[in-house]
């Protein structure tokens, strides 16, 4: 979709981008490991719910959407870029409830690491592929493109896939994707119904016990802080309700160097965070997993839980290794060439702000599914190996 609009860009032709226009492979800049997203046009599209209602049009983003300042709003809504039914408004406009409100926004998505997300088998009906650490499994926030579903798209002309189980962005391996909603509804049943196993490998702290060991304790997820918490059943006289959900996770001891151990996860239930904050919960949180390292449920001293974060800190891989950075298909193309936009607060950046591309993934890797009739696999991640 074309507009010429009034304001800073008033001679500019710029193409507004939808949820409908599928990724291409152009759309990606590579950087020194890291995979970054041409900024773009697009057309962020909701409609004012109740809570809305009578706010003025720049008050309601400026309360709602504090990733940018008042003046910013204030610009967008008297340049056009923010419209009420489709149509240009003036910055006092009331907002009425189920009104559509359009933001037409210069797009910077987080980048991700450079990794291909690699085909480990096809079928008719089914893909199953090795998803990198950092990158999102589908559309979420302000991640489209630099997602699992849109670099298949844009990379593989995969489409229309339908992931049928989540894995966390920091969580590494098996994905499942069916190629019909059909075949992805069928998946789903079985899960829901139990039907179907999990197992997860995960590289953590100490010396992981050689017997089976079961956590068996409810996970409440914490959406503002973005961390679960472990209820244990204290004997209480019951006033306080448990918030919690119940959880349970069979963990294996693969093997161990005396400092750090790697650990089959099989997860029983499927929680927010369950194999992380249950691990924490056993006293071997996942060697990299800062979010549950700072708190780790155990006896040993804080000297002790000090020296396995260094431990931690110094084998961290600081960016994907050669063999695994994805290569981009143009190596003369200037990195920089996107246009600027002289209303976005991100640009000339290619990130958007808070984003610097340089983190790492969980050692927490997925490598099987498996359910009567059917059973996919992926190969372990090199940090498996304690020799």
């Amino acid at each position: 979709m074309k507009r010429k609009r009034d304001g800073p860009e008033e001679n500019m032709e710029i193409v507004w981008q939808t949820p409908a226009n599928p990724p291409q492979r152009q759309d990606y800049i590579f950087r020194d490991g890291i995979r970054y997203v041409r900024p773009y046009y697009f057309e962020f599209i909701s409609h004012a719910k109740n809570r809305w209602a009578g706010k003025t049009i720049v008050d309601l983003f400026a309360d709602e959407f504090k990733g940018r300042p008042r003046d910013y709003y204030v610009s967008a809504v008297k340049s056009g870029r923010i419209q009420v039914d489709g149509q240009k408004v003036p910055i006092s406009y009331v907002v009425q409830p189920s009104q559509k409100i359009s933001h037409f926004l210069h797009r910077h998505e987080p980048p991700v690491m450079a990794m291909d997300v690699k085909i480990l088998h096809t079928e008719p009906d089914v893909v199953t592929v090795c998803k990198p650490a950092s990158v999102p499994v589908h559309p979420c926030g302000q991640y489209r493109k630099n997602t699992v579903v849109g670099i298949l798209q844009a990379e593989h002309d995969l489409a229309p896939i339908f992931p049928i189980h989540r894995l966390d962005r920091l969580v590494s391996g098996l994905l499942i994707l069916a190629r019909s909603a059909s075949k992805a509804d069928s998946f789903r049943q079985q899960i829901e119904s139990g039907e179907v196993k999990k197992q997860y490998v995960a590289r953590v702290i100490g010396v992981f016990p050689e017997d089976q060991q079961v956590a068996n304790a409810k996970v409440n997820y914490n959406a503002r802080e973005g961390k679960s918490t472990v209820e244990v059943e204290n004997g209480s006289n019951g006033k306080s309700p448990s918030k919690g959900k119940d959880a349970c996770t069979k963990f294996t001891r693969i093997s161990t160097n005396g400092t750090q151990s790697i650990v089959l996860c099989e997860p029983i239930t499927g929680r927010t965070h369950q194999i992380r904050v249950h691990l924490q919960f056993l006293g071997h949180p996942i060697a990299n997993d800062m979010l549950y390292l700072s708190e780790c449920i155990t006896h040993r001293s804080v000297e002790g839980l000090s020296a396995d974060r260094a431990a931690a800190n110094s084998t961290l891989p600081m960016k994907p290794s050669d063999s695994e950075i994805h290569v981009p298909h143009s190596t003369d193309e200037p990195v920089e060439d996107f246009n600027i936009d002289p209303m976005c607060t991100n640009c000339p950046n290619l990130a958007p702000k808070g984003y610097d591309g340089h983190e790492e993934g969980l050692w927490l890797h997925c490598i099987k599914y498996s359910a009567p009739g059917w059973t996919y696999e992926c190969p372990y991640p090199e940090w498996a190996s304690l020799s």
